[in-house]
C-alpha cells in the first residue's frame, strides 16, 4: 500500500500554524496545526468537539461558505482539517481562521450541542476551547508556520534523502 501524505510529515519538527496538507481534484485540505504535536498535550476531545461545532459555524456562515467542504478534528488532537473548493492560498486561510477565533472567543455558548443535534452532546468545554483558541490566535499573529517539515529516509546505500 501506499504511504498516506501526512504520514510523511516529520511530527517531531511541527510547529503549530496552517499548512496545505493535500491539493487534489479541485480541493485544498488544509491542516490547522493547534498544538505541537508530541511536545505539547493534545487538545482535551470536549475541548475540540466544541471548536468544531464553532468553527463550523463560522466557516459555514462566512464569505467563503460556499466553498468550504469539511471542517473536522484530526484523530490525533493536535488540529483541525478545513476542506475547501476554490483557490485558497495559505495566508488566505490564516486570515479567515483569525477571523473565526476572534469570534469563538467572543461566543456565551456552543451551537448545537442538544441530543437531537450532536451525536455526543455532553463532551463539550467551552471554556478550554477558548483558551486554545486564544493560545492558537496568538500563535497565528505572532509565530507563524506554513512550510512542513518531510520525514528524512535513510536509502540502502546509507545516504540520506529529505525531502523538505
Amino acid at each position: 500500500m501506499e504511504v498516506i501524505q501526512s504520514f510523511t510529515i516529520d511530527h517531531t519538527r511541527l510547529k503549530p500554524g496552517i499548512y496545505v496538507s493535500r491539493e487534489d481534484k479541485g480541493f485544498t485540505t488544509f491542516d490547522l496545526r493547534i498544538t505541537e504535536p508530541n511536545k505539547e498535550p493534545a487538545m482535551a476531545p470536549a475541548a475540540i468537539h466544541s471548536m468544531e461545532h464553532l468553527m463550523a459555524t463560522w466557516f459555514r456562515n462566512s464569505p467563503v461558505k460556499e466553498d468550504v467542504v469539511y471542517v473536522g478534528p484530526m484523530g490525533c488532537l493536535t488540529g483541525m482539517y478545513i476542506v475547501m473548493t476554490g483557490h485558497y492560498t495559505v495566508e488566505d486561510m490564516r486570515r479567515l481562521t483569525i477571523e473565526c477565533l476572534q469570534w469563538i472567543l467572543k461566543q456565551d455558548t456552543v451551537p448545537a450541542t442538544e441530543p437531537q443535534a450532536c451525536g455526543n452532546y455532553l463532551l463539550h468545554d467551552l471554556p478550554m476551547c477558548k483558551w486554545e483558541s486564544a493560545r492558537y490566535l496568538e500563535r497565528l499573529k505572532n509565530d507563524f508556520h506554513c512550510e512542513y517539515t518531510k520525514l528524512q529516509i535513510k536509502l540502502e546505500d546509507g545516504k540520506v534523502f529529505a525531502d523538505a
